[in-house]
């Protein structure tokens, strides 16, 4: 039997992320132990070798100013930086990264390794240990056959797509989460055991080619950045721990993608053999990504098309491994083959491992709270696809939130919430917390109504201040350096601004100069040097970002001042939604499913409406009157 302030059941993006987090929080050493079936892994690239794009970039940028890992680890092994939506303004600008698949997991455990906080234990749960309501450990079984009693008051469960989780290559099926590791069965029977309400869901992966059997000459190059942008501010100075050294960006070598596409042959033959695709058989049940369809999907969704494309990125430096992005399906092997022999250039490409799809239990995420605190048992819990997410990004931020709070209740403070005009990782959250998924949920820019204020650029403005705050960024020489960088940071932007306000340039002061089209970032760091004044780059893009939104920003913050009290306005815990009888069936229904904490939440949830919201703010108003009403009564 042994006793730790936090448990993380997940060696995955969200598994390593929430024990770093909770290891800044409390600094201890083997405060944390991180339960792992391979140590290994722990980090993996299950899918896709590749970190941010289009809203996850942000999501990673956020992590990184909360004094998390990933930006780190991406920065340190990506081996193709390219800054997405560029053509559109800042605020869509989404940072990614093709990472090398093996480097990324080894910079993970190197960072890991470098925390006295966290102890690693390669096993799996057979039960979570609950007492008066109250998380209280976990029973578990080592790899090597031993079973360890783990106690604590917080546990953070990070299962993936291991939860009962089926791999499917047409009609094979296997138990596993990822290809050549088991499912994880118990859970799902212990938490249904807790009353816990679970759903599935399902993903999948394309397959992966040898690059030497692809002419791969013959394919148009597809390069990143000329100038390449990290996902921390850190990289752009240098940083390191042991075994990981980062004394510069970018670390290892830059190489190029290649870029092909289906054939309408595949097309057809596609069409032939949907008997035989799970998808379409009835052999999964499960709801999968719809803005990650697989191609057997968008044959059938998209008829008219006669091509999709694809895109051939290297797995990493050592390695032949090709990844077929654009290709997921868990079609046969022998209609995989005719998919990949009919691209140009692939005609005689060899599969090295096939596509296939994943289904595996979720729990539906009305039951826990915008920490990924369970409403059912105090001190759990839920992070990751577990709460029917997809992506690293997605996985990685839920970790680092339900890491902090875990490690904040073991201490009796306050949780951290993040609102939708502060973070993505707070629109995350909300859009969890209020809205049940019935496909595995992904980010968007879309999805955050504030994304004028939730820029890449300005993460560390938004959220470093908080992490120092709560302590995330520690006492570590990476945290020393993080708090020092923000530091001069933040008086470059203070001497920009007060700079680019007095200083004329074309009959136009800087500031007024950034609103005009052709005025971009480019032209404003050469002002600015040609003035006498050189700030970063980061700085420079913040500044411009700044001075060219201003009206609108303005705008956008009086209308979140105008909201504020309706966002802010707490529901009491003891209210009895089914007995409100001034409000519609569909309102009571879901009140009473989702439990919302605020009005804001209550505003959001699906079967809603606008009218209901302003009845419910009158009706909490009685309710409260009558509930002191009550208890003055009883004095």
């Amino acid at each position: 039997m042994q006793r730790f302030r936090v448990i993380v059941v997940g060696g995955g993006h969200a598994g390593v992320e929430a024990a770093w987090a909770a290891a800044n929080r409390l600094g201890c050493p083997d405060s944390v132990a991180l339960l792992t079936l391979r140590a290994d892994a722990l980090g993996a690239m299950s899918c896709n070798p590749a970190i941010g794009g289009l809203a996850k970039g942000q999501l990673v940028r956020e992590i990184d100013a909360l004094g998390g890992l990933m930006g780190l680890a991406a920065d340190a092994t990506g081996i193709q930086f390219k800054v997405l939506n560029t053509s559109k303004g800042p605020a869509v600008h989404g940072p990614r990264c093709q990472s090398d698949k093996q480097k990324y997991p080894q910079a993970v455990q190197s960072l890991l390794a470098s925390r006295p906080e966290i102890r690693v234990i390669e096993g799996s749960v057979e039960e979570l240990l609950v007492a008066d309501g109250a998380i209280a450990g976990v029973r578990a079984r080592t790899t090597d056959g031993r079973h360890l009693t783990l106690e604590s008051d917080a546990v953070v469960l990070t299962t993936g797509t291991f939860m009962r989780g089926l791999m499917h290559t047409g009609e094979t099926k296997t138990p596993g989460g990822r290809h050549g590791e088991a499912a994880a069965v118990g859970i799902s029977d212990s938490l249904r055991a807790l009353g816990f309400e679970l759903g599935r869901l399902k993903t999948g992966t394309p397959p992966r080619l040898d690059r030497t059997t692809i002419d791969w000459e013959s394919l148009p190059e597809q390069w990143g950045d000329a100038e390449p942008v990290p996902f921390s501010d850190l990289s752009s100075g240098g940083w390191g721990v042991p075994g990981l050294a980062c004394d510069r960006f970018p670390v290892i070598e830059q190489i190029a993608c290649r870029q092909t596409q289906t054939h309408q042959s595949a097309h057809e033959h596609i069409r032939a053999n949907l008997h035989r695709a799970p998808m379409f058989s009835g052999q999964i049940h499960s709801i999968g990504p719809r803005y990650c369809p697989s191609i057997e999907d968008k044959v059938v969704r998209f008829a008219e098309r006669e091509s999709h494309g694809v895109f051939l990125e290297p797995e990493g430096l050592d390695t032949e491994w090709v990844y077929c992005n654009g290709i997921a399906t868990s079609l046969p092997r022998d209609v995989q083959d005719e998919i990949v022999r009919t691209m140009p250039g692939c005609e005689k490409a060899t599969i090295l491992r096939y596509g296939y799809a994943v289904e595996y239990d979720t729990v539906l995420p009305h039951q826990i709270d915008a920490t990924g605190h369970t409403r059912r048992v105090r001190g759990l819990f839920f992070a990751g696809q577990i709460n029917g997410t997809s992506g690293y990004e997605e996985a990685a931020a839920q970790g680092l939130i339900a890491g902090l709070n875990a490690a904040l209740l073991t201490e009796g403070e306050a949780r951290l919430v993040l609102g939708r005009d502060e973070a993505y990782l707070g629109v995350l959250m909300d859009d969890l917390v209020t809205k049940t998924p019935t496909e595995p949920y992904r980010m968007f820019t879309s999805r955050a109504e504030h994304r004028l204020l939730l820029r890449a650029d300005n993460t560390p403005d938004r959220l470093t201040p908080i992490a120092e705050r709560l302590g995330l960024l520690g006492t570590t020489e990476l945290g020393r350096a993080r708090a020092a960088l923000f530091r001069e940071r933040s008086a470059e932007l203070a001497r920009g601004r007060a700079f680019m306000q007095r200083t004329r340039h074309a009959q136009k002061s800087l500031w007024d100069c950034c609103r005009e089209a052709a005025f971009g970032p480019v032209e404003l760091a050469a002002a600015l040097h040609a003035a006498g004044e050189s700030p970063s780059a980061p700085v420079v893009r913040t500044l411009h970002a700044e001075a060219r939104y201003e009206p609108y920003v303005e705008r956008e913050r009086a209308e979140i001042r105008r909201r504020s009290d309706t966002e802010t306005r707490r529901l009491p815990v003891w209210l009895d939604y089914a007995s409100m009888v001034d409000l519609r069936t569909e309102a009571r229904q879901a009140l009473g499913r989702y439990r919302p904490e605020t009005l804001g939440q209550a505003s959001r949830l699906e079967g809603i409406t606008p009218s209901d919201v302003t009845l419910l703010r009158v009706l909490v108003e009685r309710a409260g009157r009558e509930r002191a009403a009550a208890e003055g009564a009883s004095l």
